[in-house]
């Protein structure tokens, strides 16, 4: 009784009399959306390795992979925390340097054995190593400490000159077994030393102090570059992103290369104007930089006054963290337009909250910002007096295009697509097949409608697809072709809330007649 997989046995080339059992698959595929809450975050740290996306949920995670945040330009946490606090949860951070970073380093006295730490940043010279005797009788304890951190403790290490040393680099280098795992925090070189193992407590990064490489930081070593391996923006590539940013990257000129991996990629970009301009300069330069597209969010350049709780200082940063993380925590098919952002105390345009001053934009900066595809944080909203974006824009001119819900709906449906229907790659063309991937897209798209994410103002589908013999001509599916046409209408943001009254002592109301037992 052979047992196959369908289409591993010939069915009609079959002698020997028996029983075959073949296992169908379902037939019809399901596609289970992308998420599209996933961060790209790109900028200086002061820990963790230079130009590998590391996954970060909580700022707790993030000191733990790059240090705390710091309060410079183009600080990869600061973004971090301003997102955290609109609810996003879900990083691919990516640390970059001017390339003068440094790990900090310290030799052993009288010996030549050397400490390192495990990546450059001037987190590593608040390391701390310490030897003393182990928990078991003539045997030694390498303790790992590092404030934030938890302690790494490395026991029951024996033996004596070069045996111990070599002994003591492969645990640090390599574990110990399952139950201790390699350092995350230094490497040992042992140097060939033969002294015998001594007490002894020694801070890393006495002889070679770690460095950020942080300095001179610009946009090219944010943009980074998309050759093997890849640095900066280019090493978000296949990371599923549905938003990113580079910290404080204000440069116009960095701006074009960042739409067109936005297109690539599937990734809607947060850019910001250089704080301080206006709106007309912002709308110049907007101009210059020759971007008109749905893949960017241009943020107007009115950095915001943020309470940093780790500094307890309240500092001027850029608007992206803050966009990036309501965007992130929002459903592809919403607009940023009138919902709250959280953290903001004031603004360059709004004010300093210490001068005890407050502005407002007028209707004509604003229509002019709005125009031009340049959307703008500022209080009020619509909605009351707080924080918010007050567009909900991308940067196209195009109005049909120029919503946060079109290019994040667009990425979304396109990156669904992309993963899930891959597996009908391969398959003889038939009417089953054009069945098939046509249920495939058709189910998709109505559990899209059933969550919201799609509807109409009548009631009826706003969607459809085609996949048969009249897209897919023999001349076509001669040469391996097959071709589905799907069409999807979005929702609109009720952006220009009109409500007219009618208001007089002259005035003839009106009242509608419902039927029996319907309130008017």
């Amino acid at each position: 009784m052979p047992i196959s997989n369908q289409g591993e046995l010939n069915t009609n080339a079959l002698v020997v009399p028996d029983i075959y059992v073949q296992i169908t698959p379902p037939q019809n595929l399901v596609l289970n959306g992308v998420p599209t809450n996933i961060i790209g975050m790109v900028g200086t740290a002061a820990w963790g390795p230079v130009g590998q996306p590391v996954l970060v949920a909580t700022m707790s995670d993030y000191v733990r992979r790059f240090g705390p945040l710091v309060p410079r330009r183009h600080d990869m946490g600061t973004h971090v925390a301003t997102a955290i606090q609109q609810g996003a949860q879900d990083f691919r951070c990516v640390r970059v340097s001017d390339g003068t970073h440094t790990s900090a380093q310290s030799s052993l006295p009288n010996t030549t054995v050397t400490f390192t730490a495990a990546y450059s940043g001037s987190v590593g010279n608040k390391i701390v190593v310490a030897l003393s005797p182990g928990s078991q009788l003539d045997s030694w304890q390498l303790v790992v400490s590092l404030e934030g951190q938890s302690l790494e403790i490395f026991d029951n290490l024996r033996g004596d000159g070069a045996g111990f040393w070599n002994a003591l680099a492969a645990a640090v280098n390599q574990g110990i077994g399952v139950h201790r795992g390699r350092s995350e925090l230094i490497m040992i070189d042992a140097g060939g030393t033969i002294a015998a193992p001594t007490p002894f407590t020694l801070r890393v990064g006495l002889d070679i102090a770690g460095t950020d490489g942080a300095g001179t930081v610009a946009s090219s070593h944010l943009l980074g570059r998309d050759t093997l391996p890849r640095l900066g923006m280019y090493a978000l590539r296949g990371q599923s992103c549905g938003i990113a940013l580079l910290s404080d990257s204000d440069d116009p000129q960095s701006w074009p290369a960042q739409s067109v991996f936005g297109r690539e990629e599937g990734v809607y970009m947060v850019l910001t104007g250089p704080g301080g301009e206006t709106p007309q300069s912002a709308v110049e330069t907007k101009y210059n930089a020759g971007i008109d597209t749905s893949s960017i969010k241009l943020m107007f350049g009115d950095w915001l006054w943020w309470n940093d709780i780790t500094t307890g200082t309240v500092r001027l940063v850029s608007p992206q963290g803050f966009t990036a993380g309501r965007l992130a925590n929002l459903s592809p098919e919403q607009s940023s337009l009138n919902k709250p952002i959280f953290g903001i105390v004031g603004s360059q345009h709004v004010g300093d909250p210490a001068s005890g001053q407050s502005a407002s934009y007028s209707t004509a900066e604003l229509s002019l910002l709005l125009r031009a595809g340049i959307d703008v944080i500022t209080t009020p909203q619509p909605a009351g007096n707080f924080w918010g974006v007050r567009g909900g824009h991308n940067s196209s001119s195009n109005p049909t295009v120029n919503g946060d819900n079109y290019t994040r709906l667009t990425n979304y449906i396109a990156a669904t697509l992309a993963a899930g229907m891959g597996q009908y790659v391969g398959q003889v063309i038939n009417t089953e097949l054009f069945r098939r991937i046509r249920a495939t897209q058709l189910s998709f798209l109505q559990n899209m409608f059933n969550a919201g994410m799609l509807g109409s103002t009548d009631g009826s589908l706003p969607f459809s697809v085609v996949c048969d013999s009249t897209n897919n001509s023999p001349d076509r599916t001669g040469l391996g072709y097959v071709q589905s046409d799907a069409q999807v209408k979005y929702q609109a943001i009720n952006e220009k809330f009109i409500i007219n009254v009618e208001g007089g002592q002259t005035v003839q109301v009106s009242r509608q007649t419902l039927p029996a037992g319907r309130l008017a």
